[in-house]
């Protein structure tokens, strides 16, 4: 089993790499909406029910997928480093998959704030992510996000083993899906 973590800021293109990843390996991919968009049509992510119901049901998927004989999955995440919680689900997560002999894989991507608004309107991703749709909001949240939020690594901080960080701010997704299956074996 191997897990493919896909971090970093809104519209960095974690998603669309995810895509153009699993169309070039057995991976099966699980961009962060998929729950999100799920639970908004009775709750918003924001408030204590959405969070508990998306945390349940990625837990409840991640607990099937680990004891799985898929080949494995590319989850995409915001992990905000300045939140010591989000440090725990990642290595809590890590250690779901690892305990069942899974292999983790942690890819950072980042681009540049410009790049990223000019993300956060393009079809794919409003087809995928309907809380996005809303362009004024989506790209406040961007912003606000940023401001709040550390959304990238320090230099060094992340000590994982099978770890990449990619620029992908000039790079295609599916250039950056070949940088990963070759650098991992996927």
């Amino acid at each position: 089993m191997k897990f493919v973590h896909i971090f970093g800021p809104q519209a960095v293109g974690k998603m669309t790499v995810g895509q153009e990843l699993a169309k070039i390996t057995d991976l099966k991919l699980f961009h962060n909406h998929m729950t999100i968009d799920l639970v908004n049509h009775f709750f918003d992510y924001s408030t204590k029910e959405g969070k508990r119901l998306v945390n349940l049901l990625r837990q409840e998927i991640f607990e099937e997928v680990s004891k799985s004989d898929l080949y494995g999955m590319v989850f995409t995440y915001v992990w905000m480093f300045n939140q010591e919680s989000d440090w725990d689900y990642v290595k809590r997560l890590s250690q779901l998959f690892e305990s069942r002999g899974g292999t983790v894989y942690y890819i950072e991507l980042e681009a540049n704030l410009e790049e990223r608004l000019e993300r956060n309107k393009t079809p794919n991703r409003l087809e995928h992510k309907p809380k996005k749709r809303d362009i004024e909001w989506s790209e406040n949240d961007l912003k606000s996000t940023m401001e709040k939020h550390r959304l990238n690594s320090l230099e060094g901080e992340i000590t994982f083993q099978n770890y990449i960080r990619i620029n992908n701010t000039n790079i295609s997704a599916e250039e950056v899906a070949k940088i990963i299956k070759g650098k991992f074996h996927l």
